[in-house]
């Protein structure tokens, strides 16, 4: 199911695996290890040259997959993603010029703010779903936790120093929908192609639930 906004994108599942490849070959056995862990959505950086080409092949070969693109910086990767075939964009920060070529895109998207001033920035062009990063270098769960009183129509995706051990504490927050990690997907296990160990870190993230 392609997210129809981008609160849909917080419905797909508690995690979504932030993806940095360097070897566009890896992009779809990664894909598929992810989502039978139970991780559909799938963000893949633009950090480096593999990101746009696994993008393209992920959408192509992997029909259960929802794959977007992470680390969008300029109006351009944001085009070139969606014609690759992102379902979705996240960016790191979001300024005027980019927020509107995300918007004009068409695709739902996560502009990341890391203050109460970006967030209601972006609030108040109707923008409710956000990136929270660098999460933990930003203040972490207890700010983003103060944001909920006087920004109770955000919702975030805390992305930057999350762990398994934490998520759980940022999930239990009532502003934050899903949590971003790079956990998921180790460079030596997709070095050595061991699909199955990632296919395991996705199981065990997808059943995370909310601190009680």
């Amino acid at each position: 199911m392609k997210p129809a906004s981008s609160d849909d994108i917080f419905a797909l599942a508690p995690v979504i695996p932030v993806v940095v490849l360097d070897d566009v070959h890896n992009a779809v056995p990664l894909a598929r290890a992810l989502v039978a862990g139970g991780l559909p959505a799938i963000e893949v950086t633009l950090r480096t040259d593999a990101g746009l080409p696994s993008i393209e092949r992920i959408a192509a070969e992997v029909p259960d997959a929802v794959v977007g693109a992470g680390t969008v910086t300029s109006p351009e990767q944001a085009r070139a993603a969606v014609k690759a075939g992102s379902a979705f964009l996240v960016s790191p920060g979001c300024t005027d010029r980019l927020q509107g070529a995300l918007h004009d895109t068409g695709v739902p998207y996560l502009p990341g703010v890391a203050t109460a001033s970006e967030a209601m920035a972006l609030l108040e062009r109707g923008v409710t779903a956000l990136k929270f990063f660098p999460a933990e270098a930003a203040g972490g769960r207890t700010y983003l936790k103060s944001l909920g009183g006087p920004l109770p129509q955000a919702r975030f995706c805390p992305t930057g120093g999350i762990t398994p051990a934490s998520a759980p504490d940022y999930l239990a927050l009532p502003n934050v929908g899903c949590v971003g990690g790079t956990w998921l997907t180790p460079a030596g296990a997709i070095a050595t192609g061991d699909w199955s160990r990632i296919e395991t870190l996705a199981s065990e993230a997808a059943g995370l639930r909310p601190a009680s």
